[in-house]
């Protein structure tokens, strides 16, 4: 009797492991909002969705630093040493932000940018935390949490958008 009760346990436990591994695999592979193929993909029109919706649309790693402010550690990205050329794009609404022609080795380990595609493609806003005072930068359109720049870039603007890979996606010319 205990050992018919242990393995009617032991196989749902093993059945909610299961479903609870789809469903992450179903929310991964729907990946990031797609505008409409109609759309203009330079559109600013803002892009509002509730977290819930963001929550089912996004990976876990996306929804945390887009939409909760994280960070990916350094040199884990996919993107951080990339060396193709194309058009690094908003993962979460496609809004084209950055082009490889602007991309420099910064040695930090986050995919490093001079300057966006259009500047008000980017927008910034004060980031007070961890004790210290940064620009934080965000996807004009969607609000998505991108990173943020400092000014120790290359000519010719000086400028280091240092950018989470899990916050773009990557289009080969």
């Amino acid at each position: 009797m205990k050992t018919t009760f242990l393995l009617a346990i032991a196989s749902l436990l093993f059945l909610s492991g299961c479903a609870q591994n789809a469903a992450k695999t179903a929310v991964a592979q729907q990946g990031p909002y797609k505008a409409p193929a109609w759309q203009d993909p330079s559109d600013l029109t803002p892009i509002k969705l509730s977290e819930a919706e963001w929550k089912k649309i996004l990976t876990p790693d996306q929804f945390y630093v887009t939409r909760q402010q994280g960070t990916e550690r350094s040199f884990t990205g996919k993107y951080w040493d990339n060396h193709d050329n194309g058009t690094y794009s908003c993962s979460d609404c496609g809004l084209p932000l950055f082009s490889s022609k602007t991309k420099f080795e910064s040695g930090t380990g986050w995919p490093s940018f001079y300057q966006p595609i259009g500047k008000q493609y980017v927008a910034q806003e004060v980031d007070a935390s961890l004790g210290m005072v940064r620009s934080e930068v965000h996807c004009a359109r969607c609000g998505a949490h991108l990173g943020h720049v400092f000014d120790d870039g290359p000519a010719p603007t000086g400028l280091r958008y240092c950018i989470n890979s899990v916050s773009l996606h990557f289009d080969k010319e």
